[in-house]
């Protein structure tokens, strides 16, 4: 910076010349997360049971006597007798089990330098009878 002093009424102003320097700061960040849980499962079951019982009774008697004290007797008899049990089982199963987790996390940074130049002057303020040829 620089002040021009003539002696006179004449005012040259100021001028300045110089430099400036900036910085850009930039911060970006992400973080993200993902979970999901997946389950399938069947389960059949079947269960029977039957059971069966018969019983069967015959019986057959015959007696006989005559007039002179002879008799006769006869008997026949038929038992019969059947029990049955049976059970059936049946099981199935079917099992999908899934698990997914994911995290993600990411961070750019960015610096950039701006440099400029600058020159600045006032304006001459006076009359321009008070320059000489050198303004000319």
């Amino acid at each position: 910076m620089s002040d021009f002093d003539t002696g006179s009424d004449v005012d040259f102003g100021h001028y300045e010349a110089g430099q400036q320097h900036g910085e850009l700061d930039q911060l970006h960040q992400v973080d993200a997360s993902d979970s999901s849980y997946n389950s399938d499962f069947n389960v059949y079951e079947q269960d029977s049971a039957n059971a069966e019982s018969t019983d069967f009774q015959q019986g057959h008697s015959v007696q006989w006597t005559d007039g002179n004290g002879a008799s006769y007797s006869e008997t026949d008899f038929t038992n019969y007798s059947h029990d049955e049990a049976s059970t059936d089982h049946i099981f199935a199963a079917d099992g999908s089990v899934s698990a997914n987790d994911s995290q993600f996390s990411q961070i750019d940074a960015l610096r950039q330098q701006i440099n400029s130049s600058f020159a600045t002057g006032t304006e001459f303020h006076g009359n321009a009878g008070e320059l000489g040829v050198a303004s000319n």
